[in-house]
C-alpha cells in the first residue's frame, strides 16, 4: 500500500499539468537520497515524484507500477541499483517514455544459451557449457517472476544504462550485460555509458552531479516537460 507522502506527490504532479519523473531508490538507502536529483529536475520543467519502497521487497514492482498508473501524464523513471532493476521492469510494461538504470541491479528473464555462454559459463570450454546449460538451466517457464524484464517491448522507450568505472556492486560487466539483453529492443535506442572514477554510491556522492547530469541530458532528448 502507498504511504500517504506518495499519494500526495502522485496529487501533486497530477495538478502542475507537467511532465512527472519518477525516482526509484535503492532499498540500501532512503528515499530522500533523491532530494538534490529532484530539485535539478524541477528546474529543468519536470515534476519530480521520489516514492519509498515497500515494507515487503518482493511487492515492489506493483508498488511502483500503480503509483506510476496513478499519473495523469505518463512519466519518465530513473532508478538506482536494485531501483535500476524496477525502473527497467516498468519500461518493458511500457509505462514510461523513457528510462535510466543507473548501477542496475541484473534482472532474471528466460536464460538463453547464448546469455548463459557469454555471462555464466565464460570461463569453460564450448562442450562443457553446453552441458551444464542442458542439465541445470532453469527452463523459461520456471524462470519468469516479477522481476523479468521485458527489454523488447515496442512501448519500452528509450533506455540510458549508466556504469560507474569503480563499482564494486554493479560493476561493468554485470551493467553491460544488461545492455546486450536490452538492445535487442528493435524499436528503441538502448545506450550505456560508463562514467570515469565513480562507484556505487555515485548517486549520492560527491560527483553527484555528473551522474544527474548525464541522466537529465538523456532525457531531455526524448522528451519534453
Amino acid at each position: 500500500m502507498s504511504s500517504a507522502y506518495d499519494l500526495d506527490q502522485v496529487r501533486h504532479a497530477n495538478a502542475t499539468g507537467r511532465v512527472p519523473v519518477v525516482f526509484v531508490h535503492d532499498p540500501w538507502l532512503l528515499a530522500e537520497s533523491w532530494e538534490p536529483w529532484a530539485e535539478v529536475f524541477g528546474q529543468a520543467g519536470f515534476v519530480p515524484v521520489i516514492p519509498a519502497w515497500p515494507a515487503a521487497a518482493g511487492e515492489a514492482v506493483g508498488h511502483f507500477a500503480g503509483l506510476v498508473g496513478g499519473l495523469a501524464r505518463r512519466p519518465c523513471v530513473v532508478g538506482h541499483a536494485a531501483g535500476g532493476l524496477v525502473a527497467q521492469v516498468l519500461a518493458g510494461l511500457g509505462l514510461v517514455r523513457a528510462c535510466v538504470a543507473v548501477s542496475p541491479a541484473p534482472f532474471r528473464g528466460a536464460l538463453t544459451y547464448g546469455r548463459f555462454r557469454h555471462a555464466v559459463a565464460n570461463a569453460v570450454g564450448e562442450e562443457e557449457a553446453r552441458r551444464l546449460y542442458d542439465r541445470y538451466a532453469v527452463p523459461a517457464g520456471e524462470a519468469a517472476d516479477p522481476w523479468s524484464v521485458d527489454g523488447t517491448s515496442p512501448d519500452r522507450g528509450p533506455l540510458l544504462l549508466v556504469a560507474g568505472e569503480m563499482d564494486r556492486v554493479v560493476p561493468w560487466a554485470a551493467a553491460h550485460d544488461s545492455y546486450l539483453c536490452q538492445t535487442r529492443n528493435e524499436h528503441h535506442l538502448t545506450e550505456i555509458v560508463e562514467l570515469p572514477g565513480r562507484g556505487h554510491s555515485m548517486t549520492v556522492d560527491n560527483g553527484w552531479r555528473e551522474v544527474c547530469g548525464t541522466a537529465l541530458t538523456f532525457i531531455q532528448r526524448f522528451v519534453e516537460p
